[in-house]
Formats: structure tokens, C-alpha cells, sequence
């Protein structure tokens, strides 16, 4: 397995960069501040065909390979979760209904949202509905040529821009996903604000009060929204929160790095302390660490290996968790400096915390990894002899 770029990866991460020095983080801060993504930064990203970038060129992506497609996650992330948790949700949407939808479905909309012209967001949690993703409780009961949707869903990201939503439901006891429009009578959206990270994604809490929907909308099969659809989904979501969250871990060294190197305390340079050292120390170690296992879970995926769910997982299990503790370290590293808005360590750690929620929080990820732990120590066991029969 190669763990280095080749050119053509090198030159894209770099292209990638550009974009986003240029175009992202200029106004990061203000973005997170005024808890938006302006509408013509989400037509930059749509042009340079970074909306879809992973569908393939003949359904109007630009077909990024799994590697450059994290390298790209990783450079937004580096400047701003919120604007990559954009290209996640838009991404899980476009994949599913490619992969899941009737051909109708895929010719009508995947080249529209490839190209950036439409916005999906994943509309799978619910008020009372979290972790426990297969036990949704919106409604959808086929009334003919329809289905008729009840519910509600919360914490949609993007929910108040996008304009298809890719809905969870239950449909006569079974989980169902359907492809639903904004513009489909009956949909009220109401947007939430004042959150602790991601305050520029834009989320919303989604009603539906008997929506008619066609139902050749039906993404997959009645039964298979959560077993095929949002496995499935979750699976490149994590694995773009993992590249995020390791471009967001970045951040934080770089942040403290150059903050240790001009800031003095007792005489001399923050750098010169040893326990400072040892906090640099940690954070260079993890990063190093979560790069290989954000580049093993890319090969897996290049090579449509079973074993790669549980290794997305890992790889977000481990990449949130050192992001937490590289961006509670920064704020450490910075005192009190570390809590103001005049610097983005603040940031860095409101956005980190969430990062251990979203996409599967840490206990599930937990739940997941040990399942395979204890199938894999099984099957590794030394088979004991039986005892010697002695005369």
C-alpha cells in the first residue's frame, strides 16, 4: 500500500489548497460568526466541481479517486468544518441516489446536483431519533401513485438551502428512504442557530405535514433505507469527516506552532518549555498516525474491500478524537488568548466537538470497532491441545 500522493494527487491537493486559501479562509471567522455560508462561495465550490467531485465524469462529476477525494475534505477542513460538512452531505445525497435510485431518478438529478445546481442534504436524525438511526419515526404510507409523508426531522445540515432531501422514514414498519424536493407542498423549514461548532452549516429542522411524494422517488426498496441506503451513506460521510477532521488537527498544530514561536513566558519563548514540547510532541504523533489510517481506509475503498465500513470507522473514531484533544491542547497552548475571537483555536475547538457527534458519535464508533475486536481475537485464539491420556 503507498502512503505518498503521486504527481497527479500532489498537483490536485495543491490546486485544492489554492482554492481554498484563496476563496475560504479569508472569512472563515465571519462565517462563523454570522452562522452562514454565503450563496456565492457555494457557487465557487459548485464551478471548481467540488460539489460531486467522487461521481464518476460520465455522470457529470470530475471523479475524484477515494485518496484525492480526502485530500480535498482535508484541505477545507484545515480552514473551515463548516464549509467541508457542505461537500459531505451534498456527496451522500448524490451517491445514493446514484447507486440506489431507478434510472429516472438518476437521470433527472444527478447531473444537476454533480453539478452544483441543486443542494442535497441528508435528512436522517430526528428529535427524539439519534444515534439509533433505524428507529425513525416520520411516516410514509403509499396512497396510491404517492407516499405520504408525516414527521419531522432536526440538526439537517444545509437543511436551509438545499433543495432535495434525502428523507428517512418507516413504511409499514420499515425503514424507507425517499427523495423528496424542497419545493413539494407540505414541507416547513425552520432554521436552527446558536450552536456550539459548525455554526455556518446551515442547519434546520425539517416538517413534513402529509407531503405527497411520487413514488418512483423511492431511493432503493421498501426495507432498505437503513440496511443498503443509510449504512451506505454514512460510510462516505464518515470517511469525509475523518480527512476533515485530520485537515482540522492540522490546523491546530500549525496554530500553536506558530503561536509558541513568538509568544514569551519566564523569559523566554513558549517553545523552549518542556511540557510545551510535549503537547507539540502529541499532536504530531496523532496527526502522522490518523493520516495512515485515512489513506488505509482509501486504498480499501479504491479497492471495494468489504473490510472497508469498519475501517472508515477507525479511521473517524480515531481522527475526531485527536482532533478534540489537538484543538483543546492549541487553547491550552494559548491561554486565555485561546478563548477569544481574535484568534481561531476557539473555533477549531467548538467545531472539533461536534466532530465526535456527528456522522456516528464516539460510543458508536466504539460499539462498531469492538464488535469486530471481539470477532477478530476469536478467530486469532491458539487452539489448546487436549491434555495428554496418561497410562
Amino acid at each position: 500500500m503507498h502512503m505518498e500522493l503521486s504527481a497527479k494527487q500532489v498537483e490536485r491537493q495543491q490546486q485544492f489548497r489554492r482554492f481554498v486559501e484563496e476563496n475560504v479562509a479569508p472569512d472563515a471567522e465571519r462565517f462563523d460568526r454570522e452562522e452562514t455560508l454565503p450563496s456565492a462561495l457555494v457557487k465557487k465550490i459548485a464551478a471548481q466541481g467540488y460539489l460531486g467531485s467522487i461521481l464518476p465524469v460520465e455522470h457529470g462529476g470530475i471523479g475524484l479517486d477515494p485518496l484525492t477525494y480526502g485530500v480535498l475534505h482535508e484541505e477545507i477542513g484545515r480552514v473551515c468544518s463548516s464549509t467541508r460538512s457542505l461537500l459531505t452531505v451534498h456527496d451522500m445525497v448524490a451517491t445514493m441516489v446514484l447507486r440506489w435510485g431507478s434510472r429516472h431518478l438518476r437521470e433527472r438529478f444527478v447531473p444537476q446536483l454533480a453539478k452544483g445546481e441543486l443542494i442535497g442534504a441528508f435528512a436522517l436524525t430526528e428529535p427524539d431519533v439519534g444515534s439509533d438511526a433505524k428507529s425513525v419515526q416520520t411516516q410514509a404510507e403509499l396512497c396510491g401513485e404517492e407516499y405520504v409523508v408525516t414527521g419531522k426531522k432536526k440538526w439537517i445540515t444545509f437543511g436551509q438551502i438545499a433543495d432535495v432531501f434525502l428523507v428517512f422514514t418507516t413504511c409499514g414498519g420499515k425503514c424507507t428512504a425517499l427523495l423528496v424536493e424542497r419545493s413539494t407542498p407540505g414541507i416547513e423549514v425552520r432554521p436552527i442557530r446558536g450552536l456550539l461548532g459548525l455554526r455556518a452549516s446551515l442547519l434546520a429542522e425539517i416538517e413534513f405535514v402529509r407531503c405527497r411524494v411520487p413514488a418512483d422517488h423511492l431511493i432503493g426498496t421498501v426495507g432498505t433505507g437503513f440496511t443498503h441506503v443509510a449504512v451506505s451513506a454514512l460510510d462516505l460521510g464518515r470517511y469525509s469527516v475523518a480527512w476533515g477532521c485530520l485537515g482540522l488537527a492540522e490546523a491546530c498544530l500549525q496554530a500553536s506552532v506558530a503561536y509558541t514561536q513568538r509568544r514569551k513566558q519566564f523569559g523566554v519563548f513558549l517553545r523552549e518549555h518542556q511540557l510545551v514540547k510535549e503537547m507539540i510532541a502529541e499532536m504530531t504523533t496523532n496527526i502522522h498516525a490518523a493520516r495512515l489510517l485515512c489513506i488505509q481506509a482509501a486504498h480499501l475503498k479504491q479497492a471495494a474491500s468489504p473490510k472497508t465500513l469498519l475501517e472508515t470507522s477507525i479511521a473517524k473514531y480515531f481522527t475526531s478524537r485527536i482532533a478534540m484533544r489537538a484543538a483543546a491542547d492549541a487553547v491550552q497552548l494559548h491561554g486565555a488568548n485561546g478563548c477569544s475571537s481574535d484568534f481561531p483555536v476557539q473555533r477549531f475547538f467548538r467545531d472539533a466537538k461536534i466532530m465526535e457527534i456527528i456522522e456516528g458519535s464516539t460510543q458508536l464508533q466504539q460499539l462498531i470497532i469492538s464488535h469486530y475486536g471481539y470477532e477478530y481475537s476469536s478467530a486469532q485464539a491458539p487452539r489448546l491441545a487436549s491434555p495428554a491420556l496418561t497410562a
